[in-house]
Parts: structure tokens; sequence; C-alpha cells
């Protein structure tokens, strides 16, 4: 009993010699902390507020004022070791030789930082662009250190990490997205009649882009029918609710001026041989 009371005698004059000693320090490094992330946060809002006034890209804007922000709070943490008399050098000593062991396990992490600091910097696009990279495509919803967050008409958020999208082939077409259809005519119809129809029905059609103007002409001639192609652009986020009703009134237009669209066909000829007589030939 005598022993347990000793030991926690002892720990309490610790404790007092630690707040003695050290109060002033412990007190100076949290005011030091609090001061410090207060500053960091003003500095990341006040900075964000000047670029959005001098109309400078978002993603930019972000990357600046989230870099202020965390070389403040890291020069801070800096200050309040300083109090407790710990240097800094050790640990960055440390962190050299962690960072080059761990380095080949974070190729791929560090590959994607890279590449975003790149996207960042260059700016190939901005926020709220339509861009389609690697397969997928989508409107730019956040560009990140590591990966590009795209949202697409259904609202489904796609992460493509950075590394896929820098040295890719990259389309990026702003704010809309270009349709590329098909109509097959028949060849008994009249091509001039069927391109003025769709023509009428992209330039009275609400969402379909006046700049640039639609295209309409004859892109191929098959084998059943004459193909007319049709380019036009339209909204990214209203990209299919657009299309479908497109189609659907070019469809009908074209049924209206007695425009057909042929089923696919092929005449087979039959050649039959007799011995006696001559070769019949006979058509399906």
């Amino acid at each position: 009993m005598q022993d347990e009371i000793k030991t926690a005698q002892k720990l309490v004059e610790v404790i007092i010699d630690f707040f003695v000693n050290y109060s002033f320090q412990v007190i100076g490094a949290i005011f030091v902390l609090v001061i410090g992330f207060l500053v960091a946060r003003s500095v990341a809002s006040f900075l964000l507020r000047l670029f959005e006034r001098k109309k400078i890209d978002v993603t930019l804007s972000k990357f600046i004022a989230a870099t202020s922000k965390v070389i403040i709070i890291g020069f801070t943490i800096i200050i309040a070791m300083g109090k407790f008399g710990i240097t800094i050098a050790p640990f960055i000593a440390a962190l050299a030789a962690l960072a080059f062991g761990a380095s080949f396990a974070l190729q791929g992490p560090v590959a994607n930082y890279g590449a975003g600091l790149v996207i960042i910097l260059t700016r190939p696009f901005v926020v709220g662009n339509t861009i389609a990279v690697s397969g997928v495509s989508g409107i730019v919803d956040e560009v990140t250190l590591g990966a590009t967050i795209l949202t697409d008409e259904d609202g489904v958020k796609i992460t493509v990490p950075n590394k896929h999208i820098v040295g890719e082939i990259l389309h990026n077409s702003k704010e809309k997205r270009i349709v590329e259809e098909i109509v097959g005519i028949s060849y008994d119809s009249d091509p001039e009649k069927a391109i003025r129809i769709i023509k009428e029905v992209l330039n009275e059609f609400q969402g379909v882009s006046r700049e640039p103007l639609s295209k309409v002409g004859i892109q191929k001639f098959n084998d059943s029918s004459i193909d007319i192609g049709l380019r036009y652009w339209i909204p990214s986020r209203k990209y299919f609710n657009i299309l479908y009703k497109v189609n659907l009134a070019v469809y009908r237009q074209l049924k209206a001026g007695d425009i057909k669209i042929p089923f696919p066909q092929r005449d087979v000829h039959i050649v039959s041989r007799s011995q006696d007589g001559p070769s019949t030939t006979s058509q399906i």
C-alpha cells in the first residue's frame, strides 16, 4: 500500500513539475496552433473570393487556396514544436528515408499526383467542361491532385486517376456534346426533300445548339439505302434526353413527308442449268 502511495505521489510531482516548467510553452503552442489554423482558413477564403472576382479558373483557384492553407498550417506546426525546443531536422531526415523506401510501393499514387499537378497548371480542361478520355466521358465536377471526378447525365460520379488523363488522347467539347447520327432512306425517295425536313426539325427543336450550326447531308450510298448524316450539338447534361426526342421527331416528319426508310434487302438470282435446254434464271 505504501509503495502505491509513493508511486502516486511521484506521478503527481512529475505532472506538477511539467506544468510548472512547460505551462507557458503548452499555452503558447496551443495559442500558435489556433491562430495558425484561423489564419490559414481566412487566407484560403480570401484567395477564393479574390480569384472569383478576377474570374480566374476555378480549378486553379482551389489548388492555390488549398496549397496556401497547407503551407501556413505546416509553418504553424513547426513554430508550435519550437516552443518545446524540438528541432525538425530529425523528422525531415526520417520522412526523407520513409519517402525513399515507400516510393516503390507508391508509384501509382505519386504518378497520379504528378499528373494532377500538370493538369492544374496546364489546364487542358476546367470544371464544367465535357471531356472524353480513356473510354469514359462526362462533365468535369472536380479536379484534385489524385483524380479527376466526372458526372454523367444520370448523376453518376466517375473517378478517373489523373495518370490515365495526361498523355492520353483527350476530347474536350466544353459544355456541349456532338451528336452524329445516320438515317437511311429509300432510293425511291427524294434525298433533297429528306435533308430539308431534317434541317427543319433541327432548326426548330429546343435544345439543339445554333452555334455551331447543324449539318445534314448525304453521307454514304449503301446497298439498300441512301444514308443521310446528321451532326449537331446539344448540352451535355441533356444529351440522351434531347437525342431521343430529336430522333422521334425526325422519324415522324420523314414519315409525314412520304420519305421511306427501307428494310435491308438483297436481290438473289438463281441460275439453273438443264442438260437439253438453255439455262434459266429466276429472281427472288
